[in-house]
């Protein structure tokens, strides 16, 4: 099966972007703490409900306390990606 044609057209090969490469860069990097805002945002509201829950009848002070936790940390890790240079993850690939 594998050998036979296909009556399916070819696509184009996608061209590589025109962005420049410092461009792309930093919009990784903007990508990776938006992304990580939103899931350690959530982690730690998740379980400041659950301490809430089980712990502190109810209060809504440890979700948002959980909530804060979550976005610092978050914080914390895109400020020291966007004052270092490229990660190790961003020397593996090549942008170009």
């Amino acid at each position: 099966m594998a050998d036979m044609p296909s009556n399916e057209p070819r696509l184009a090969p996608v061209a590589p972007s025109s962005r420049p490469v410092s461009e792309a860069l930093l919009n990784d990097k903007w990508d990776r703490a938006i992304s990580s805002a939103v899931i350690r945002g959530s982690l730690g509201l998740s379980f400041g409900v659950v301490f809430s829950v089980l712990l502190f009848k109810r209060r809504r002070w440890p979700a948002l306390v959980g909530l804060g936790f979550g976005l610092g940390r978050a914080y914390e890790e895109a400020d020291a990606a966007f004052k270092n240079g490229p990660t190790r993850d961003e020397k593996l690939y090549d942008l170009s």
